[in-house]
């Protein structure tokens, strides 16, 4: 076949094979039926798609979470009646339960955290992009793809089906601490919720692992001739590194989580020791929660970058395409998320400053976590001189990616202040550290999905969203956000400790109600602004305007491909590869863009352009004014 010769980088054998594995999977695609079409595809865009929805299911759903308790952190002695009416039990006379609402915290951040932040946005960018970009016909095995897919789902559906258990879902926090945890009889979130809660985890893990692997071997095997890794989109090399990260480190958690179910049902005491309940001392000895939080924050820390290189991937992509100009510093990025993604590793412990480690110790935690922002600031110094003096075209995807290294600098700021055990001590467990991941995490990730929805919108489903309402959705967003994460920084310096259900509780804290007031009412601006980009986004998979091929003029491979791209992605060979993806307004070129598989030969140039001596041809012009020219 001719596509076979265009892939390289790799046995000869291996990609004949996959040539045919994707072009008999792209003839029984089309004479399939919805089932295997849309359901149980093995097709990566239909699969990017299913994850996409699903994060963003999950993603209503965690922000309803975050509202309600928001509602009861503002207004603690106000009823009211629709609670009662939504949670039932939880909810007493239109007051929200003590123990409903740290499982609703607890909810919070693994819905966001794990389902919407690491499962929908990378799996459904890496999963669309990946052989888009490479040029390949779809992943390195469609069938593992599909299984990564339905086990992110059953996972979802085993945490959904936790919050109707009659004691409540885990209520741990999300990042399940013992003892709470591993106690069924400590609070009514230890017991059976928090029992599939583990499971739901443990399926999550099997889908992250089994969609990395494959993204690695794609990106590593399947690349299209001429598509060396120095020409490779930073969006794949983010994704490529991501799926590293995984690999290397959510096999940790599981082994966290074996063993904590090892002690919540077999009675062993991996992390249990001298513990008191009710009076009466329980027969576990020799175990340390300590053991858990190592455990949890080797995956933990390396989980922020799961979460924010995709999106910065992203971003490195937009800001060049919307500048109209090269990216600053391509090799300099490449480095910089290759340092994050080692630094990431041996940084984990600058979460345990009040754990009572040994000080020489979370020293070197300290200056490690201090020298990681180094190759964090080269990405942010990056953007702002490719935005320098660019063509900015001011569109949703550029808008979000813009915002994006807004909240990325102001939310790594404050990360300096956490990373100095000095410092994090008495801000450790206070709205300051809620303040700052959810700047440099939660938002910076969010704004990068949203960049990557607006960006990648028409060639997923051939139709463009509505720019007036992106922008709508962009500034009530972006501004809310602030309004509510930067009050939470000063809440923070005054000793007021996050995950209290009540700011009543110390009348010290009584004094940040008004702030607590002013912050839920923000938030739930921004949660309506959700709404507009939902409108938006199911109206025009419907109705909006059919897009052209090439919307963005970008260079990348997956706008050679038709508008409605079917399995397969190309009908005819996969394009060759000539250049890097970043030539935008180049010297000399008729148009602003230069897509990688125009070869040399086809590039169209301005008139009265030569290529070879990168000098305007002065043939024509007389020597004697040539000679006066020159002189002057």
């Amino acid at each position: 076949m001719a596509d076979e010769k265009q892939i390289t980088h790799g046995s000869s054998s291996f990609h004949d094979e996959m040539a045919e594995h994707a072009h008999a999977h792209h003839d029984d695609h089309h004479h399939g039926n919805f089932i295997t079409q849309y359901i149980f595809s093995t097709d990566h865009k239909v699969i990017a798609k299913q994850f996409m929805f699903t994060g963003i299911v999950m993603a209503i759903l965690g922000v309803s979470f975050s509202l309600i308790f928001r509602l009861q952190l503002a207004f603690p002695d106000t009823s009211f009646p629709f609670l009662e009416t939504l949670l039932g039990k939880w909810a007493p006379g239109g007051h929200l339960d003590p123990s409903f609402y740290l499982a609703l915290v607890t909810m919070h951040g693994t819905f966001m955290v794990f389902f919407v932040l690491t499962a929908g946005l990378s799996g459904t960018f890496s999963n669309f992009l990946i052989p888009l970009q490479v040029g390949a016909r779809d992943m390195a095995s469609g069938f593992i793809n599909m299984l990564s897919y339905w086990f992110f789902f059953a996972s979802c559906v085993v945490m959904i089906i936790s919050l109707f258990i009659s004691t409540g879902p885990a209520s741990a926090g999300w990042t399940i601490y013992p003892p709470l945890s591993a106690l069924p009889q400590a609070i009514p979130g230890s017991g059976l919720g928090m029992t599939l809660w583990l499971v739901s985890m443990a399926l999550f893990i099997v889908s992250s692992l089994t969609g990395a692997i494959n993204y690695i071997t794609t990106v590593l095997n399947l690349r299209t001739e001429g598509m060396s890794m120095d020409r490779l989109p930073l969006t794949i090399w983010a994704f490529f590194l991501t799926a590293i990260i995984g690999v290397l480190s959510f096999p940790v958690l599981f082994s966290a989580a074996l063993l904590l179910i090892f002690d919540r049902t077999l009675g062993t005491s991996f992390y249990l020791s001298d513990i008191f309940i009710g009076g009466e001392l329980l027969h576990y000895q020799g175990g340390s929660p300590i053991l858990f939080q190592h455990l949890f924050w080797f995956l933990g820390h390396p989980e922020v970058y799961i979460v924010l290189l995709p999106a910065l991937g992203i971003t490195s992509e937009v800001v060049s395409v919307h500048s109209r100009k090269p990216i600053f510093g391509y090799k300099a990025m490449i480095g910089s998320m290759i340092g994050i993604t080692i630094l990431s590793f041996i940084v984990w412990a600058h979460h345990m400053f009040v754990s009572g480690m040994n000080p020489f110790l979370g020293t070197i935690f300290m200056l490690f976590t201090l020298v990681i922002a180094v190759p964090s600031a080269i990405k942010a110094f990056n953007y702002i001189p490719t935005l320098w003096k660019g063509n900015i075209q001011f569109t949703p995807p550029m808008l979000f990616a813009i915002g994006l290294v807004s909240f990325f600098i102001t939310g790594g700021i404050t990360g300096i202040f956490l990373g100095n055990a000095a410092l994090d001590i008495p801000l450790h467990d206070t709205y300051f550290v809620t303040a700052h991941f959810h700047l440099v995490m939660g938002s910076a990730s969010a704004f990068g999905f949203f960049a990557g929805i607006y960006q990648w919108f028409p060639k997923m489903f051939g139709r463009m969203m509505n720019k007036r309402l992106g922008y709508i959705h962009f500034w009530f967003t972006f501004i809310s956000l602030y309004l509510v994460f930067f009050p939470m920084h000063f809440m923070g310096m005054g000793g007021v400790a996050r995950h209290y259900y009540t700011n009543t509780a110390f009348q010290f804290m009584e004094a940040f109600l008004d702030i607590q007031v002013f912050i839920t009412i923000a938030a739930f601006i921004g949660g309506i602004a959700q709404f507009i980009f939902l409108w938006n986004f199911i109206y025009s998979i419907f109705w909006g305007k059919t897009a052209p091929a090439n919307p963005w003029k970008a260079n990348t491979l997956e706008w050679t491909t038709p508008l409605h791209p079917k399995h397969g992605n190309w009908p005819g060979d996969i394009p060759k590869v000539y250049r890097w993806p970043y030539d935008y307004s180049k010297p000399g070129i008729k148009e602003d863009y230069l897509p990688q598989h125009i070869p040399d030969d086809e590039v169209e140039y301005e008139e009265g352009y030569m290529p070879d001596t990168k000098i305007p041809e002065r043939e024509e012009i007389p020597q004697r004014e040539r000679d006066t020219e020159e002189t002057e």
